[in-house]
């Protein structure tokens, strides 16, 4: 069996693609920009295309039973460098995409979405049936591509998957996740700058997020579907890390309203059991670190990045 593989290169995308491989007998062909890099060794079931997604036309999809979309620009600030192309990133090139799978007879389509497409909600329990009111470009993007996605449920099968904010080590780090970047700011200044702090984030290990795409391939899992397990205050987090790296926590005003928890009961039920903890992410990180394998670089923060290099 052969698969897709869009983002491959990315945060969540290497350790989905290294998991695909190590984990399972197919095929993987991954498609990626590489605008952060490429981390991923050369293996004989692995085919590399260096491309944008946007120039998804030129690729013959019928070889492929599955088809995982994980690019995009990613996070608020990123699209807003440039909506225009987000928009054509995140939601045109998806129409192609899915159009174009459905029609070459893809039998599975999973799509990573965001658990932010819900915004700010008073709900204590934040299912997937709640109304989406998303208040960024990012997360309308994001909703935009998912009723794109649903509309060929008739044709393949289409696996929406909401992911809580990240956390953990990837060999294409980020570290402008909350979990991530506070992690770092404790190990190398010894302080740990909270905005607000109030505001409550869901969050997954990278680790349960790939876990999560390989259950859905293996059942054949359609539909919507949160991937959230632990909801904390960004001040929770802070002292979470400072549990592990003893450190200052200095909370400043923030004029940031998103604040939002999910509910994952929905992919629970269908048997999937998470495995790993917002403690465990920081205290691989904090490994890594002192390891000398992990360090705070200008690749590893999209929109330093991605201004730097004129991308979008």
């Amino acid at each position: 069996m052969s698969v897709l593989i869009t983002g491959g290169c990315g945060y969540v995308g290497t350790k989905l693609t290294q998991a695909v491989l190590a984990r399972t007998d197919h095929d993987v062909t991954v498609l990626d920009a590489q605008w952060f890099g490429n981390h991923l060794a050369a293996h004989p079931r692995l085919t590399i295309l260096a491309m944008d997604v946007r120039r998804i036309d030129e690729v013959d999809l019928s070889p492929y039973d599955t088809v995982f979309h994980l690019a995009n620009i990613a996070n608020d600030p990123s699209v807003d460098l440039n909506p225009y192309a987000s928009w054509e990133v995140n939601v045109l090139a998806t129409m192609r995409l899915v159009d174009r799978a459905a029609r070459h007879g893809v039998k599975q389509f999973v799509f990573a979405s965001s658990a932010s497409v819900y915004g700010v909600k008073a709900e204590a329990t934040v299912g997937e049936d709640l109304e989406l009111c998303p208040l960024s470009e990012y997360n309308k993007t994001k909703m935009v591509a998912e009723r794109v996605i649903l509309s060929y449920a008739g044709s393949l099968v289409a696996t929406i998957v909401r992911p809580a904010t990240v956390c953990g080590l990837s060999p294409r780090m980020r570290l402008d996740l909350t979990v991530n970047l506070l992690a770092m700011q404790a190990l190398t200044k010894g302080a740990m700058t909270v905005l607000g702090g109030r505001q409550v984030r869901p969050n997954i290990h990278i680790d349960d997020l790939v876990d999560v795409y390989l259950f859905a391939l293996d059942r054949r899992l359609g539909g919507v579907y949160n991937a959230g397990f632990e909801n904390l205050s960004v001040l929770e987090i802070a002292h979470r890390i400072a549990e592990h790296v003893p450190a200052d926590v200095q909370v400043l005003p923030s004029n940031d309203p998103r604040s939002y928890r999910v509910c994952s009961d929905r992919l629970r039920a269908t048997g999937f059991v998470p495995k790993k903890t917002v403690a465990i992410a920081v205290e691989e990180i904090v490994a890594a670190y002192r390891a000398g394998d992990l360090r705070d670089e200008p690749v590893a923060h999209n929109v330093t990045w991605m201004k730097q290099r004129n991308l979008g």
